[in-house]
C-alpha cells in the first residue's frame, strides 16, 4: 500500500528491514546506542561490528533524537539510529514524533532519497502499535509536505502481517 505526498511516496511493506536496498534504514535504538535485541540486534548481526563501533564513538543520544552511522555490511548505505520513547515515561507521542522527524532530517542532511522505518518503540519499549502507526505516518507526511528534502520515498517495513495491517488502517485514515 502506498500514498502519494506530492511527488513523494509513503509506502508500506512487510519484510525484513535489514534486507532492504535503500539509502538508509532506521534502527529503533536505545539512548546508549547499544545494539541489543529486536531491530537493533538484527542490524548488529547482519551489519557487522562496524556499526556498533561507530555507535560507541558517538557515545549515545537522547530520546527523540537520531544519529547516523554507515550501514556496515547491510545493503543500506546508512543506519539512522532513532531513540523512541518507552511507553509510560511521559510525553511519548511527542518523543516518537521527534524521533521520526529527526530521522527524516538526518536523511535529508545526508542527501538521501530513500529511508525505511520499523515500528519504532513497539517492541521492548511497549508503545501501542496503532498509536505508533498514526504518529509515525502523520509525521512522515507532514515532513514531506513542509520540508525541503531530498527524501523521495519513505518506507515503513513491518515485520508481521498484523503490524502491516495496523499501519494500512492508519494510512487509510
Amino acid at each position: 500500500m502506498e500514498k502519494k505526498v506530492g511527488e513523494k511516496t509513503i509506502r508500506l511493506i512487510q519484510g525484513d528491514l535489514t534486507e532492504l536496498d535503500v539509502d538508509a534504514i532506521v534502527n529503533a535504538a536505545n539512548t546508549h546506542l547499544v545494539l541489543g535485541g529486536g531491530v537493533a540486534g538484527a542490524v548488529r548481526m547482519k551489519g557487522g561490528p562496524t556499526i556498533q563501533e561507530e555507535c560507541d564513538r558517538i557515545g549515545g543520544t537522547t530520546v527523540g533524537q537520531a544519529v547516523v552511522t554507515t550501514g556496515g555490511n547491510l545493503k543500506a548505505r546508512y543506519v539512522i539510529h532513532a531513540v523512541g520513547p518507552r511507553y509510560g515515561e511521559g510525553q511519548e507521542d511527542f518523543k516518537l514524533e521527534q524521533a521520526t522527524w529527526n530521522s527524516l532530517l538526518r536523511a535529508t542532511e545526508k542527501g538521501l532519497g530513500t529511508i525505511a522505518f520499523p515500528a519504532v518503540s513497539t517492541g521492548i519499549f511497549g508503545f501501542p502499535k496503532d498509536r505508533c502507526a498514526r504518529i509515525m505516518l502523520d509525521t512522515a507526511q507532514r515532513f514531506l509536505e513542509s520540508e525541503k528534502t531530498t527524501v523521495k520515498e519513505v518506507i515503513f517495513c513491518l515485520w508481521s502481517a498484523e503490524d502491516l495491517r495496523i499501519f494500512e488502517v492508519a494510512l487509510g485514515e
